[in-house]
């Protein structure tokens, strides 16, 4: 019985080092979180910073935090800081290699806030992902699809992908295209969708709208109509032409041809 507790008593300073070791890391994995909302909150504050900086800010904050963390409960359990460097100093090559990757998501998150092609908020296309910008993290970028899909991207691909950023100027041309029959006038077609577009509010003046015939198809003459508008308007700008010149083109009996084809017969 007495060796039982003298071996118990023997394992008392490990657990409470354990112990210690447990509290810093609960207590320190909280403060971090808190400190990246607390710096999150007040960055974003500024009107005059982008929301980007200070979400990747706060992510950069919460894990340097973590790091220093972990450093203390190390240092519990007697293993000093400087001896850590030394054993990853002796391990540098294997861990490049390891992280080889997560570094370079790393510098690239770093590049994307610098030069910030995109910001959160904004709608992309990356390297043919499309979807809105949640947020640009230490090592990848958090996309929405517009179908509530989360996609996240590497930062490593984001930076080296060709970017398409939909949301970046305010304006954005809409272009419609419409075909008629050959039987049809096209100069009446013109004049319905050129009045339509004129009558609409939320298509801009200047430029002012553009309706020409750009092509002969097969089956029919296409008119296309290139129209400026607000960006956050475009979808739906975009929907409600289309249905309101297809209802117009039926009022005014324009018909808008199918492909088909014409069987001739030949006696003899």
């Amino acid at each position: 019985m007495e060796q039982i507790v003298e071996q118990v008593l023997s394992y008392g300073p490990i657990l409470v080092d354990a112990a210690k070791a447990l509290v810093v890391l609960v207590i320190g994995w909280a403060v971090a979180g808190m400190v990246a909302r607390l710096v999150s909150r007040k960055v974003n504050a500024n009107e005059n910073i982008d929301n980007t900086i200070g979400n990747f800010a706060a992510n950069l904050v919460k894990w340097v935090i973590r790091l220093m963390v972990v450093m203390a409960v190390l240092g519990i359990f007697g293993i000093e800081a400087t001896s850590l460097v030394a054993v990853m100093g002796a391990a540098t090559l294997a861990i490049g290699m390891a992280l080889q990757g997560t570094l370079s998501d790393l510098a690239a998150g770093l590049m994307l806030v610098i030069f910030r092609p995109y910001s959160q908020g904004q709608y992309v296309d990356i390297g043919g992902t499309s979807g809105t910008v949640q947020q640009i993290a230490l090592f990848f970028t958090e996309l929405v699809t517009p179908d509530n899909v989360q996609v996240i991207v590497p930062n490593g691909k984001a930076w080296g992908e060709i970017i398409t950023n939909y949301s970046h100027h305010d304006t954005r041309r809409l272009d419609l295209t419409f075909g008629i029959d050959y039987a049809d006038d096209a100069e009446s077609a013109k004049k319905l969708i050129a009045d339509i577009a004129v009558q609409e509010p939320r298509i801009h003046k200047d430029p002012e709208p553009w309706v020409r015939v750009t092509n002969l198809g097969d089956s029919s003459v296409d008119i296309t109509a290139r129209l400026w508008c607000d960006n956050a308007e475009y979808w739906d700008l975009k929907f409600t032409l289309t249905q309101q010149i297809k209802e117009a083109m039926d009022t005014k009996g324009i018909s808008i041809p199918y492909p088909h084809s014409v069987i001739v017969q030949r006696n003899g």
